[in-house]
């Protein structure tokens, strides 16, 4: 069977399933994204590039279908003159981008199976979650426009999947019945906790770039692609402020880049980031906040492995990678009890949760979990075994096959 899978990025959601179509199923596998063409890991790339998109002039209502069309227009571009040669027997995307409404023109026997990450409420949502950032109007309405091409996808697809309840359920009940609940699946080979020196203590000393911190510092982390609103920095760090000042042992590694990855948080200060603006409302210790930007994946894992504590909020949205990977590594978490998170946190069982806006509850729980962190440790170790026996990849790689070959042997 060969699968064309479609992402504006390589190897994105796709990348796991890909590399075991091919080497366990002996399946061919070629992937249409901006990247540039080549062959990776047994899978073809064909490059595209999008054709046409908004401007300053288009209205501001209609830009995100605009782009979208764009994408969809290269990838047929792209495609094209390889049709004879590539004719998929499945076709597998990513919905929001756009980039596969166009392909039955030319492969009308591959059926469609779209990947649904968000789709967009204008009320009780992301974008109102926070009273104290008030929607502007124009965003409000554009919530609306910023789902057309979803819509499409949603309509033209043969079957579709979202990687949670929490999204499926946002996605119009009238298409409800084409599509399943399928996480993409976590490395918990790559994400798990490393091994203390001697089990059942604490190691006695900890390293972190040039800092070196003994058994009775305690090391909290936090983790977000950006510093914004939506992922609760500001909330993080007023909750971190409390909790250093109770307790002088406490450390917090914070990991990510100094910028608003969603939300318009930029729209309503002066400041150059929402870090700045955050620090600026209190003085802050920083020498106990330590801000080590982006890491790379397996720095990252190590991080993790030596947390007391995660610390993890986020509006009603989609879930962070982050999250998934911190309870995979054996985290004792504390998250917002946003519904995206009571997915998998189950409080006193896979870890803790407070109300979002809480900070004093933030602060309380933490501190009482950083009096013994070892008391906590079975949350991170129920975590753990949450994401292995749900969510890893042994365990999702053969629903999605499945899945993939059902929709293919359905055409």
């Amino acid at each position: 069977m060969h699968i064309l899978f479609v992402h504006k990025n390589f190897p994105a959601q796709f990348g796991h399933i890909a590399a075991h179509l091919i080497q366990e199923k002996g399946y061919r596998c070629t992937f249409v994204s901006e990247t540039p063409a080549g062959m990776a890991g047994g899978i073809q790339k064909v490059q595209y590039k999008p054709i046409g998109g908004a401007d300053q002039q288009s209205h501001y209502l209609t830009r995100t279908f605009d782009n979208a069309t764009a994408h969809a227009a290269g990838v047929y571009a792209a495609l094209k003159p390889l049709a004879l040669r590539i004719r998929p027997d499945l076709i597998v995307g990513h919905s929001g981008f756009g980039s596969t409404l166009f392909l039955p023109e030319l492969f009308p026997a591959a059926p469609v199976i779209n990947y649904f990450e968000y789709f967009y409420h204008p009320h009780n949502s992301d974008m109102d979650f926070r009273p104290e950032w008030p929607v502007l109007e124009e965003d409000v309405l554009r919530a609306r426009t910023r789902n057309a091409m979803i819509l499409l996808d949603l309509e033209y697809c043969r079957a579709g999947y979202s990687p949670t309840e929490y999204q499926a359920g946002l996605l119009p009940a009238a298409y409800r019945p084409k599509l399943r609940v399928l996480h993409d699946g976590i490395d918990t080979s790559f994400w798990r906790r490393s091994a203390p020196a001697v089990p059942g203590e604490r190691p006695a000393e900890r390293v972190v770039g040039p800092h070196r911190f003994g058994p009775e510092t305690r090391l909290v982390t936090y983790v977000s692609r950006g510093f914004e609103s939506m992922r609760g920095f500001d909330i993080f760090l007023r909750a971190a402020k409390k909790i250093y000042t109770a307790d002088p042992r406490v450390v917090f590694l914070i990991v990510g880049s100094d910028r608003v990855a969603y939300g318009g948080d930029l729209k309503f200060i002066r400041d150059k980031s929402f870090k700045d603006f955050v620090l600026k409302q209190d003085e802050y210790d920083l020498d106990r906040l330590l801000f080590l930007g982006q890491v790379k994946p397996a720095e990252l894992a190590r991080l993790l492995s030596l947390s007391d504590l995660h610390l993890y909020l986020t509006v009603p949205f989609v879930l962070s990678w982050s999250l998934l990977n911190a309870l995979a590594c054996g985290c004792t978490v504390l998250a917002s009890d946003t519904a995206p998170v009571r997915e998998f946190i189950r409080p006193g069982e896979t870890g803790l949760l407070r109300n979002f806006f809480d900070v004093d509850g933030f602060a309380a729980a933490a501190l009482q979990v950083l009096a013994d962190p070892e008391a906590y440790r079975s949350l991170g170790e129920a975590g753990a075994r949450l994401i292995r026996e749900h969510y890893s990849l042994q365990t999702i790689i053969p629903r999605l096959t499945a899945f993939y070959e059902e929709v293919a042997g359905a055409a």
